[in-house]
């Protein structure tokens, strides 16, 4: 995330030279403890690097200005297993036993860059996972009975660890009779039901084959980082591609959605307006055998990871690549045919800001409200800074939007759906704030020198002035709160749904190449070379370090309160089918707290204290009334009751007598609700009709804001 604040400080660290990066390349290899019986994951000298930085970033920079010591080495530690087995299924008690001697060494061992340890825990870990898959596939060829009061826990996360192998092999026994009676009351043979799990075991064995470095080595800064807080995050070169090519809503590529099936590389979904659309050659469902670029060879990628083969068929704008393709439907032993397609850039409409009109009728009165549901805070920030006169972002797409709501479809109101927006763009939520209110500040940055900044919408003018609402729950985050708040504080609208999640700190994305000085880039550059690795610059994919997002200010809101930890409180609140209690920053260990500082020199627009209290009453009154209601509490409820069961039954009458009973009672509830809404009831196995796709507080949001403009009048 590309956020204005911090820039001085980012300019800083940018020009320090990490003399101690050095080391990486001169520092004597640590030996690496081995593993017998599974092929170890060894680190490299790139990620001794990265690890080495990351240290020194996060003692000097991060927000919180925490030393990496004896402490912080024993969380990560506790961290990084629970990460590898949140469930207790693979490590035994000995296991945990030998790598307490880890416990108070990796920040010593972080800081010099050795990462022998945490990756000893991992192969470790791949040999114990590898042998429980193995006992699986033996377990499946096993004939099951069905009729014994037996129970499978699902949920060891409470349980002490395994104290034998033969311990944990009952759990697997268990697991495995469970995924296969599962299949049974599905209504499938059990000829078909092994055939089924021996495949799903077989490719999860492949998976855990192809675990590489870096898939280690982003384990390990994961549970390093979210020790220190929750949004300190250090991404790979590839998880740092794909991270700011969802900001900006955009890639270079074929157009398609790809995924893996049985090993192949298969077209999930072709992208309206991309390449592969217009070939009119490729459709979804085909399977990619093989890739060269323009006029190279061909490679075979069956079999490959799919980032990999991603790597392969993505690339910059105008350049070409052919693939081989199987067409959908025809064997693998077929004929491939040949396609070459130009690259494009492809925009990500689906996952970009969105309208639709509803019709409310209210005491007799016809409202019609315009609805933008707005995903993420995004803005393609590359587009931009070449001068590209249409970047792609969301204060930009939501200004199209709002002309079109006013100007043609003619809306009494508009509500801006901003549920599961988990952010983006802080620069984003300061323009879009400007599209409501005419200028002044829109929130308050406080680094970690305790410098305050006010960052201010300074555009004249509004592009919305009539009644306006917007919808929260709890995963609304970071500048989805930012906006939120500013609504609320200037009185704009009204904040309707759940309190947030309470996400307040402002992060920095830091490019980890640009921190390291030249030279010792072209040294470790050489290094690898040595080893039998093609290197010709520094710029080269193989020599990239990957980015952090580090967290380096936070936020407030221009009343003064922070938004993190507590988040936004809705004016009008409904029930939340996400548990407050499991989800949130306050549910996070290393979260920081709420605080606040000196509110800010701004004028409200209005004040909407009297109109919320009516407003609530008269929400309160319909809800009293409300069967949607009744019925949305009473999903909560039984959500809240499963999440407290760990264990399941493994006896066929029993457990197919539960399913019957809920499948029975959501039954009862679905014809209710048709009932309600003038629809005919449906019969069990019925599809769910598009009418049952009622979103209860979509529609009670409608209701509030034409209760808004009643009573405004």
């Amino acid at each position: 995330m590309d956020f204005k604040i911090a820039k001085e400080m980012l300019k800083r660290i940018l020009l320090v030279t990490f003399t101690a990066a050095v080391l990486a390349c001169h520092a004597a290899p640590q030996p690496q403890q081995m593993v017998p019986g599974v092929s170890n994951i060894v680190p490299d000298e790139k990620q001794a690097l990265v690890c080495k930085e990351i240290v020194g970033l996060i003692e000097n920079y991060n927000y919180k200005k925490i030393q990496i010591n004896d402490s912080i080495s024993s969380l990560v530690l506790d961290k990084y297993i629970k990460d590898l087995d949140p469930s207790k299924s693979y490590f035994l008690a000995s296991d945990i036993k030998d790598f307490e001697k880890f416990r108070y060494t990796l920040d010593d061992d972080f800081r010099i860059g050795n990462l022998n340890a945490p990756f000893y825990i991992f192969n470790v870990y791949l040999k114990r996972y590898n042998e429980w898959v193995n006992y699986s596939l033996a377990q499946i060829k096993v004939k099951q009975n069905f009729d014994q009061d037996e129970t499978f826990v699902y949920d060891r996360e409470k349980m002490p660890w395994s104290s034998s192998t033969a311990a944990l092999n009952d759990s697997w026994k268990k697991k495995i009779k469970f995924e296969l009676l599962n299949l049974k009351v599905a209504g499938t043979s059990e000829a078909k039901n092994v055939e089924t799990l021996t495949k799903r075991y077989q490719v999860l064995k492949s998976q855990a084959a192809k675990a590489n470095n870096q898939d280690v080595f982003q384990i390990i800064m994961d549970a390093f980082t979210e020790t220190i807080d929750p949004h300190t995050n250090y991404f790979n070169p590839s998880n740092a591609q794909a991270f700011n090519e969802e900001m900006a809503r955009s890639f270079e590529g074929i157009g398609a959605k790809l995924q893996v099936e049985n090993e192949v590389l298969k077209i999930s979904e072709i992208i309206p307006g991309g390449p592969a659309f217009k070939s009119k050659k490729l459709n979804a469902g085909d399977r990619i055998v093989g890739v060269a670029q323009a006029t190279g060879d061909f490679e075979d990628i069956i079999g490959w990871r799919i980032e990999n083969s991603i790597a392969k068929i993505k690339g910059p704008k105008g350049t070409k690549v052919r693939l081989k393709i199987i067409p959908a439907g025809k064997e693998l032993s077929s004929k491939p045919v040949i396609i070459e397609l130009t690259r494009e850039k492809i925009i990500m409409e689906e996952q970009s800001a969105q309208k639709k009109v509803k019709t409310i009728t209210s005491n007799g009165q016809q409202y019609k409200i315009g609805i933008i549901t707005v995903p993420a805070f995004y803005a393609d920030f590359k587009a931009a800074k070449a001068g590209d006169p249409n970047y792609k972002s969301t204060t930009r797409d939501v200004r199209l939007l709002i002309d079109t709501l006013k100007n043609k479809d003619k809306v009494d109101a508009i509500v801006m759906d901003l549920r599961s927006n988990g952010g983006g763009s802080l620069v984003e939520a300061i323009d879009l704030t400007g599209l409501f209110i005419d200028k002044g500040p829109v929130v308050q940055v406080k680094d970690l020198k305790n410098n305050i900044e006010v960052d201010e919408d300074t555009n004249p003018g509004v592009a919305w002035n009539g009644p306006f609402g917007v919808l929260v729950n709890r995963l609304s985050a970071s500048a989805s709160e930012i906006f939120a708040g500013a609504i609320q504080d200037y009185g704009r609208g009204i904040i309707m749904g759940t309190q947030t999640y309470g996400k307040g700190t402002v992060q920095s994305s830091i490019d980890m190449n640009q921190l390291v000085n030249p030279s010792i880039l072209q040294r470790l550059a050489a290094l690898v070379n040595k080893k039998g690795v093609a290197v010709k610059s520094g710029k080269e994919d193989n020599m990239q370090l990957g980015q952090i997002n580090l967290t380096m200010a936070k936020f407030y809101r221009v009343n003064g309160s922070s938004t993190q930890h507590k988040g936004v409180m809705p004016d009008i609140e409904f029930p939340s089918a996400i548990l407050l209690d499991k989800i949130g920053e306050d549910t996070e260990p290393s979260a920081l707290p709420w605080d606040e500082i000196q509110k800010s020199n701004y004028v409200p627009v209005a004040d909407l204290g009297p109109l919320k209290q009516q407003l609530i009453g008269l929400h309160k009154e319909r809800m009293s009334k409300s069967l949607d209601y009744k019925i949305l509490q009473d999903d909560i409820a039984d959500f809240k009751n499963r999440e407290n069961e760990v264990s399941v039954s493994l006896n066929e009458t029993k457990l197919k007598a539960e399913r019957d009973s809920i499948e029975a009672k959501n039954l009862v509830r679905t014809n209710t609700l048709r009932t309600s809404r003038g629809l005919p009831p449906v019969k069990k196995g019925d599809k769910i009709a598009k009418e049952d796709n009622f979103d209860f507080v979509e529609d009670e949001s409608l209701k509030v804001m034409a209760d808004l403009m009643q009573l405004k009048k």
